[in-house]
């Protein structure tokens, strides 16, 4: 049979787990029995070519760093270099370049960091794979798989393609890269739903990657390379976009207008300075050393130390940042979407409670129980093959027992006192198992095959827990030779025993934090609706029974039965609505929508390596609790970045403002060129440094996420910018006409106002909440050493010998210094009162 003509289009294959084994080998022209032929299984491997996860053409890294320095900031810091060095500053010129380096490289890293999510994607496929060919069982490269190939599957094979189950002996599959779900699942060779059902409901179906758990099977492939399922993933992986973060957008916005601003500052001062008959070159000079007055090229410092002093803060806190710029971006997030297993739940089977006819429903948390749960729990150590503290074994049964340990029983002394004399091990079309110790038997299994139908009221509850979503066990006491599903006098029902991946304990809390900072959380799970929707009503996350979803619609909290193509929609959705998306997730079936989200947050401990490959964020005790706490982390910094562009803007402007305005009052040059860059230096160098170290505002958590689409200059920003400006200014051109008055050295007290002015400001605004004397000094003492540092540089340039000479200032007198002081509190006392105002304005209304 040509396998061009089954491979591709027919109608078994369109959903193989639909259709009967024997219709989908006979279409993949295949006998169960002996194989492929060797020939025929080369032949179709040429044909469909290697079973591997094809990646496409990377870019260079000259061509990633090109890209990088086409940025608006890079090219704005280029144009700043350029000038420092028309001026001879090489030494600003220098740091300047360095902060391009810094800049580059951190983006550079973070445009490639998808290689290595999908170098570990391939890495997930099975190195070898044992198939039938010729009649005989060989084993072969799973690169080597093809459609038609006959799988042999047993305990602890990594599955190596997609493949339809022809037979299957009590086979469990571990599917939680895939699904995400925490629990093992049946699968059987019998058909299963249609088209489109989702990868975790396809019972007859073993998938690439994926991991037997218990079992065994013969499997016929159907679908090999980027056909599988992961291979799709694959796809979508690398046609995710990394975005672009709300700190890059407002950084390049800034730039822009910097850069409008920077030149239209250098000609109105050249022209000013031609129009009165100054020389030309010297004119020039200062016009650019103004234009490099305007830039604040020490932001990109600030920003790359700021984000590196907060992830150094995360990582104490269990999350580790790769790529720098996200930790910005999570102060901006609006929603939170979190994947459900390992994340809002433990990611652990545990049992969390039982019913007994008698007692009704207890918790299992370590409370003492009553005398018939404890029975329960001593049959179900009896009917289970676990020992406590060994790894391994089936995980029903080990959570069984580490219940009945948590509620105290002694393992070993209940099965020494009633040894087995017999046993009907578990088996999955049966799905019950059974043991007699004697004089009793004891059976236990799903409730639909263990429980009669005259046995109501376990039904009853039965039914209601699993409208909750729980999994649960029937176990039944009955007489030895009684037939197991028939009526026996000595038959009981013990008790029902709920299974789940319980809550994690602060998992609650930390939705509850998320939703007054103003972020929305929403729950995106391959797992069943009814599981799904019991974990977000148990930590928060669902608020009302209609927010439930299966497709991308935007407006549901809890997404079940999610694939990665939906999830990777969802994100591109909530992104197009303006939103901040975080997304978390551990699984392979995680890392599109991780790649495509502003931030992506992977499972240290859970996680899959291509979750953390894609990702910006790797949490290592895979906690909400610690998003939430890296949310605060990234407000912080946008806080802190935002403080500083006020102040060095406040600078900025006041300094243009200086030069544009002191000819009218007779002073013709107000600064020289080298004192322009001696206080840009110094009032922007060390304490625009200090001040994104700042400590967090009390309400950081308590109020809403910065819009998306707000720059960073606000009107509140911009109006304090105009306003602290116009206060050193004044303050300083105050100051200098009474010295140019009076015949006192003008420019010097010009020059030490204008820089003491900033430096005041720098003091005082540390909070936008609280007056400066309320922000305890300890909270940020290298502030204080970054202002007495520039304090310290400023009075050098006017008694240091050599530097007055190239800065051209006089030495003034105490009486002289006394009046820089005071007009240098000026801007200070205006931005205190200007928060009173605020703060008083905002408690009324």
């Amino acid at each position: 049979m040509d396998s061009r003509s089954t491979v591709i289009g027919t109608t078994p294959l369109d959903s193989p787990w639909a259709a009967r084994a024997a219709d989908v080998a006979a279409a993949l022209g295949v006998d169960m029995v002996t194989g492929l032929t060797a020939g025929e299984a080369a032949r179709r491997l040429a044909e469909s070519g290697p079973n591997v996860i094809a990646t496409e053409q990377d870019r260079s890294l000259f061509a990633s760093v090109l890209a990088q320095l086409r940025e608006t900031m890079i090219l704005v810091l280029l144009a700043a270099a350029v000038l420092t060095a028309l001026t001879g500053d090489f030494a600003d010129m220098a740091v300047i370049l360095l902060v391009i380096v810094v800049n580059t490289a951190v983006g550079v890293i973070q445009e490639r960091r998808a290689l290595g999510a999908v170098a570990a994607l391939r890495a997930m496929a099975a190195p070898s794979a044992r198939v039938r060919r010729d009649a005989h069982v060989l084993e072969v490269a799973a690169t080597d798989l093809v459609p038609g190939d006959v799988l042999i599957l047993t305990e602890g094979d990594i599955v190596g393609a997609d493949a339809r189950l022809v037979e299957a002996n009590d086979l469990t599959v571990d599917e939680a890269l895939l699904t995400g779900e925490a629990l093992p699942s049946t699968r059987s060779a019998e058909p299963t739903g249609g088209v489109g059902t989702p990868v975790g409901d396809r019972s007859s179906m073993a998938h690439g990657g994926t991991l037997v758990v218990h079992g065994s099977a013969a499997a016929v492939v159907v679908a090999t390379g980027v056909r599988s399922a992961i291979g799709g993933i694959s796809v979508l992986l690398e046609q995710a976009e990394t975005p672009v973060t709300p700190l890059q957008r407002r950084l390049a916005r800034l730039g822009r207008i910097l850069s409008v601003v920077a030149v239209v500052a250098c000609l109105l001062v050249a022209a000013l300075g031609l129009l009165r008959g100054q020389d030309w070159e010297l004119v020039v000079i200062t016009g650019i050393s103004l234009a490099v007055a305007a830039i604040p090229e020490a932001l990109p410092a600030v920003v790359a130390l700021s984000l590196a002093a907060a992830a150094r803060r995360m990582a104490r806190k269990g999350a580790i940042v790769r790529t720098l710029p996200a930790v910005e971006t999570l102060g901006s997030v609006t929603v939170l979407a979190s994947d459900k297993t390992g994340t809002l739940t433990s990611g652990e089977m545990a049992a969390v409670a039982v019913w007994t006819p008698s007692d009704g429903e207890h918790a299992l948390d370590g409370a003492p129980l009553p005398d018939q749960p404890r029975e329960l729990l001593e049959a179900a150590v009896l009917c289970s093959d676990a020992i406590p503290g060994e790894p391994g074994g089936d995980m029903t049964e080990v959570a069984l027992v580490d219940g009945a340990v948590r509620a105290g029983l002694d393992v070993a002394a209940v099965r020494a006192a009633n040894p087995r004399t017999g046993v009907v091990p578990f088996d999955a079309d049966r799905r019950d198992m059974s043991t007699t110790h004697g004089t009793f038997t004891l059976t236990k299994g799903a409730p639909e095959v263990v429980l009669l139908p005259q046995e109501t009221e376990a039904r009853t509850v039965a039914d209601e827990w699993a409208g909750d979503g729980r999994r649960m066990l029937a176990v039944v006491r009955r007489g030895p030779d009684a037939d197991r599903r028939g009526p026996d006098a000595d038959r009981r029902v013990l008790a029902l025993v709920a299974l789940a991946d319980p809550v994690r304990p602060e998992a609650p809390d930390a939705v509850r934090i998320a939703h007054e900072a103003g972020i929305t959380t929403v729950m995106i799970t391959g797992d069943h609706v009814g599981t799904a929707n019991a974990i977000a009503r148990q930590t928060g996350v669902l608020d009302a029974p209609d927010r439930v979803g299966h497709d991308a619609d935007v407006g549901p909290l809890v997404y079940a039965r999610a694939d990665p193509a939906t999830k990777l929609d969802l994100i591109g959705r909530w992104r197009e609505k303006g939103h901040v998306v975080a997304m978390t997730g551990d699984g392979v079936n995680d890392a599109p929508a991780l790649r495509a989200a502003d931030v992506g947050v992977a499972m240290g401990r859970r996680g899959t390596d291509v979750a953390r490959g894609a990702a910006d964020l790797i949490l290592t005790d895979d906690s909400l609790a610690t998003v939430v706490a890296a949310v605060a982390e990234g407000r912080r910094v946008f806080d802190n970045i935002r403080r500083f562009i006020r102040y060095a803007l406040s600078g900025g402007v006041a300094e243009i403002a200086v030069m544009l305005i002191a000819p009218f009052f007779g002073m013709a040059l107000p600064l020289l060129p080298a004192q322009i860059l001696w206080i840009n230096l110094v009032t922007h160098g060390l304490p625009g440094v200090a001040l994104g170290a700042e400590e967090a505002e009390p309400d950081l958590l308590r109020r809403p996420p910065h819009s998306p689409s707000e720059g960073v200059l606000t009107r509140r920003t911009s109006a304090q910018v105009l306003l602290y400006a116009t206060a050193i200014t004044a303050a300083s051109l105050a100051v200098a006409a009474w010295a140019h008055a009076a015949e006192a050295p003008w420019q010097t007290m010009l020059f030490l106002t204008l820089a003491g002015g900033q430096l005041s400001l720098a003091l005082t605004t540390r909070s936008d909440s609280r007056p400066f004397w309320r922000v305890p000094l300890r909270t940020n003492p290298l502030l204080f050493a970054a202002v007495a540092s520039s304090a310290a540089l400023m009075l050098a340039g006017i008694y240091l010998p050599g530097l007055d000479t190239l800065l051209g200032t006089e030495p003034l007198t105490g009486g002289q210094l006394g009046i820089v002081l005071a007009a240098s509190l000026v801007p200070a006392v205006v931005a205190q009162l200007d928060l009173l105002v605020a703060r008083h304005r905002s408690r009324n209304g």
